[in-house]
């Protein structure tokens, strides 16, 4: 019988770009998402649309029937919540456990977990693989950690073969729907939402060599094996508002104030958000984490395993800066 591939999460933006690259290579997909009346994702896509909600377990059966390979792509992605306990943090470690426990039942032969850099340490300058965030600083953060690292033990524990892989920022094409938190920095670029720049330092990586990086882990990847995708060194927001400029002449300059400045003004967004309730723009932990941010990436492990080789990261920004000019055109 003809391998199946799952992918969880499939409308989502890395999810349908796996799928539109597993597709291209020849491989029976089968699209998991919580809403069916979503086609949009798939048009013209030759693939399986089924039901997959990683907090519904008994849909996941069904799902997981036959599979081959599961490329576990699905989770909350967000950082922000009223309550980020019970909207982020949970749902993202229920349903890590939700699903492998039943990839097991119904054995599947390989799973592809899709965890992220930010479940790395931090303290160090340059991170590598062998690290873990033990002080994470937002909720994402520390869901991810606690997410990634629950998957290793359950598939150790289940006798799952697994291959976790950390990706860095994502920018790219096919994110329908509302923008990721990634993408929307760009988009605010260019659309002159930002009222100042600052200054944030980012590890921007391609999404199309972060799907490469799955498919090819899923391929090479050594069972219970951490594989960081994403770029050497990170972009800065000054950066990306020169190419903008570049690249769109409506696109204007912005003042770039002190660091107390921006985070005085993230300390008033943030009481701002408590009263209204909605997500602030700007918060201290993101001036924390990103204002002129040195750390880099050790990708000699993904390279030297899975033949990873990235796009240079500005390359990715100018594709995805235009991708998002004619989305919103």
């Amino acid at each position: 019988m003809e391998k199946i591939a799952l992918v969880t999460g499939a409308n989502g933006h890395l999810g349908n770009n796996l799928v539109r690259r597993l597709i291209a290579k020849g491989q029976r997909v089968r699209a998991g998402v919580r809403n069916l009346e979503n086609t949009d994702p798939f048009k013209g896509l030759n693939c399986e649309v089924v039901f997959a909600d990683l907090l519904d377990k008994k849909s996941l059966f069904p799902a997981l029937e036959g599979v081959d390979t599961l490329y576990q792509v699905g989770a909350v992605f967000q950082h922000w919540a009223k309550n980020p306990e019970k909207d982020i943090i949970q749902p993202n470690l229920m349903g890590t456990k939700n699903i492998l426990e039943v990839a097991a039942q119904q054995k599947v032969r390989k799973v592809v977990y899709v965890s992220s850099i930010t479940a790395l340490d931090r303290s160090r300058l340059h991170m590598n693989e062998m690290s873990w965030n033990s002080n994470p600083i937002n909720p994402y953060y520390q869901s991810k950690t606690e997410s990634e690292k629950t998957a290793l033990r359950l598939a150790k524990e289940q006798n799952l073969f697994i291959v976790s892989v950390l990706p860095a920022a994502m920018v790219g094409p096919h994110c329908y729907g509302r923008l990721t938190p990634t993408m929307k920095i760009l988009d605010a670029v260019l659309k002159n939402q930002q009222p100042i720049d600052v200054d944030f330092h980012i590890n921007f990586v391609s999404i199309e060599d972060v799907v490469e990086g799955m498919i090819a882990a899923q391929k090479k990847g050594r069972n219970g094996e951490r594989y960081i995708l994403g770029n050497e060194s990170p972009v800065s927001t000054s950066d990306i508002l020169k190419i903008a400029m570049t690249m769109f002449p409506g696109v204007k300059s912005l003042l770039k104030p002190p660091k107390f400045m921006i985070n005085t003004l993230a300390f008033l967004i943030e009481v701002s958000s408590k009263i209204t309730g909605k997500e602030p723009g700007l918060t201290q932990y993101m001036v924390k984490m990103y204002y002129r941010d040195k750390h880099t990436l050790d990708l000699s492990k993904s390279c030297r395993e899975l033949g990873y080789n990235p796009k240079n990261p500005i390359e990715a920004i100018k594709a995805t800066l235009k991708y998002l000019n004619q989305r919103t055109s």
